[in-house]
């Protein structure tokens, strides 16, 4: 006999009858926690672990039964430089729980744990060139192939970046609910990249005009990026462009644009409003897996 256990809060209050033992039974429908709910014609116990720490558990007795678990999100959002797009995942991920999936950020942690795939990014970077995309599309792969990306869904940053990256990753089975691209206009983006400054002792980053340093102490010793001039952003953001319309043609049925020149809060409603409906939908038509014992 298999058995297939699911944790319940100790706060949840039992409405089914107790046995003749004094434990509450729960019915079929009182399963349904957490996006998880077991069917089965089977008889349905109940037990307490020993620790008094451990939420109760349900113990299903069947020959075969039906798991429904909600499928997570899965979020890709694209914007350009200094769009806001590092707040908006902060704000996402913090809310939504994904795994926060950035290419930069994996090819630097690729390359530092001395991976495979790192490996031959470094060979590639020492020597001036840019690392194949075939490379770095397995980096996002393997990363978004892990238990936490999977169970909880995962946000990607800024990529893909191309129409070929976006067949690559389609290729390996990975397809997002929602493509979210964040528009703001070139003026105020280029006012956004000139006026920033980087805090080298803290890491913090500060904009002249819109967040200030706290103190002329701070403000002495920032600096700005070698690249954040006006000259280089604007053909930064001529190739985000070009990028983003080859990679809109593959998911342009989920994709919502929002202005990325609101508040920031107003911004994130607005991504927060898409959310929340999608996963609402996903309620609505779980995934279900059958399960022979």
């Amino acid at each position: 006999m298999a058995c297939y256990s699911v944790n319940l809060p100790l706060t949840a209050k039992p409405k089914s009858p107790a046995n003749s033992a004094g434990v509450y039974l729960p019915s079929t429908s009182q399963l349904a926690i957490s996006g998880v709910s077991i069917s089965s014609r089977e008889t349905v116990s109940y037990r307490l672990r020993n620790s008094r720490r451990a939420s109760p558990v349900v113990v299903v007795s069947s020959s075969s039964y039906v798991v429904n678990k909600l499928d997570p999100l899965k979020v890709m959002i694209s914007g350009a430089p200094a769009s806001g797009k590092g707040t908006q995942c902060e704000l996402i991920t913090k809310k939504y729980g994904l795994v926060h999936t950035a290419a930069g950020d994996l090819l630097r942690e690729e390359i530092a744990s001395g991976s495979e795939n790192g490996k031959r990014a470094k060979e590639y970077m020492e020597k001036g060139q840019l690392v194949p995309d075939e490379i770095v599309v397995r980096m996002v792969k393997d990363r978004l192939s892990q238990p936490d990306s999977q169970q909880n869904g995962w946000l990607l940053d800024g990529y893909p970046r191309s129409l070929s990256q976006a067949t690559a990753l389609q290729a390996y089975g990975f397809h997002p609910d929602l493509f979210i691209v964040l528009e703001v206009p070139e003026d105020i983006l280029v006012e956004r990249v000139i006026g920033r400054r980087l805090d080298p002792v803290t890491g913090k980053i500060y904009h002249l005009k819109y967040s200030p340093p706290e103190s002329d102490e701070i403000a002495a010793r920032l600096t700005q990026r070698f690249d954040d001039t006006e000259a280089k952003v604007k053909l930064r953001l001529q190739t985000h462009n070009q990028n983003v319309e080859s990679v809109l043609s593959m998911y342009e049925d989920i994709t919502i644009k929002v202005d990325g020149s609101l508040p920031m809060k107003d911004v994130f409603v607005r991504i927060d409003n898409a959310l929340t409906k999608l996963l609402e939908q996903k309620k609505e038509l779980p995934r279900a897996s059958t399960i022979a014992t």
